[in-house]
């Protein structure tokens, strides 16, 4: 099984990239036995980083990697040419795959048009594995997986599989099925993973295998030897987790990196026009994560490391908040 992280953006608190909070990131993934990480996706604000940002993440990363787990760079942009440019790029890097997503403004019309954009993102990097990034729910582009890839295979040398953040089961079954699990199905729905695993899938990426991987691995091995108890107690610790993040609304991605905070990971602000925490929130998210227990199964550091970044790890109550309203 391959659990997959996606990683956040580092930020400075003036919005510039703060990369050597990567080593930190990637010693995190390393240690907690994650199989890759998925950068410059959804989580990490990639679609507000510019071209040289997201190149300068993408080197960090996979320095920071050091071949202990893979690096799939998501490449995916609005625009097919900067696509071109952040694939050419990953390879030259030293990514082990690339992925991309819908643009998001001027929508492809159907399976065709779809494929015909990836495709030419995909041929810059012909070396290297290709995964369509289905996420209808950020891109608007909500069209049946299973019949873009039967399109996309002919047009498509490279294409591997799916990263599907997406509940249509009945899709995900299909595309599970097609060619005799021919193709790679990454799931994106950390919530709802054991119906994934039930459904045969056997990889997923997502922000909250970040910091709470060892839940994950328990809810995947409970399920691989028939404890189907236990993995559904494992599980429904994530679904309360994520549940209590979704509630944060638009400062929910804040709230993931308060998170990664409380574990001594400073990721540091979001970007706009993602919100910050209010103090109010801050104080609330503190206090959930103790009643949900997370310090009890979350990820951690080694003991004794200390984080190489140079800055004093925040909480989830202290910076990156917007003041108290009266």
């Amino acid at each position: 099984m391959r659990l997959i992280a996606a990683p956040y953006t580092p930020f400075a608190e003036n919005g510039d990239l703060r990369l050597s909070t990567v080593a930190d990131q990637a010693d995190l993934l390393a240690d907690n036995s994650l199989s890759g990480a998925f950068i410059c996706g959804t989580t990490g604000e990639s679609m507000s980083l510019s071209l040289v940002e997201r190149m300068q993440l993408a080197e960090a990363w996979i320095a920071a990697a050091a071949g202990r787990f893979d690096v799939v760079v998501h490449v995916g942009h609005t625009c097919q040419r900067d696509g071109v440019l952040l694939a050419e790029h990953a390879a030259r890097s030293g990514a082990v795959a690339i992925a991309a997503m819908a643009p998001c403004f001027a929508k492809p019309a159907d399976a065709e048009a779809l494929a015909d954009f990836c495709a030419a993102i995909a041929a810059a990097a012909p070396s290297l594995p290709f995964y369509y990034y289905h996420i209808p729910i950020m891109t608007g582009v909500a069209m049946p997986m299973a019949g873009f890839l039967k399109v996309a295979t002919e047009r498509i040398p490279t294409l591997a599989g799916l990263k599907f953040s997406h509940e249509d089961f009945v899709d995900l079954s299909a595309c599970l099925a097609m060619d005799d699990g021919r193709f790679e199905i990454l799931f994106g729905k950390d919530e709802v993973l054991l119906a994934a695993l039930a459904l045969g899938a056997r990889g997923a990426v997502g922000s909250t295998y970040n910091f709470m991987a060892p839940l994950y691995h328990r809810v995947i091995q409970a399920f691989d030897t028939g404890d189907m108890e236990t993995a559904r107690n494992e599980q429904m610790r994530a679904v309360e987790l994520v549940r209590m993040l979704a509630r944060f609304g638009s400062s929910m991605f804040a709230a993931g990196k308060a998170v990664m905070a409380r574990l001594g990971i400073d990721c540091g602000p979001v970007r706009p026009p993602l919100k910050p925490l209010s103090r109010e929130q801050a104080t609330e998210l503190d206090a959930q994560l103790t009643r949900l227990g997370f310090d009890d199964y979350c990820a951690r550091t080694p003991a004794g490391r200390a984080n190489r970044s140079g800055h004093t790890p925040a909480t989830p109550t202290a910076g990156r908040v917007v003041p108290a309203s009266r």
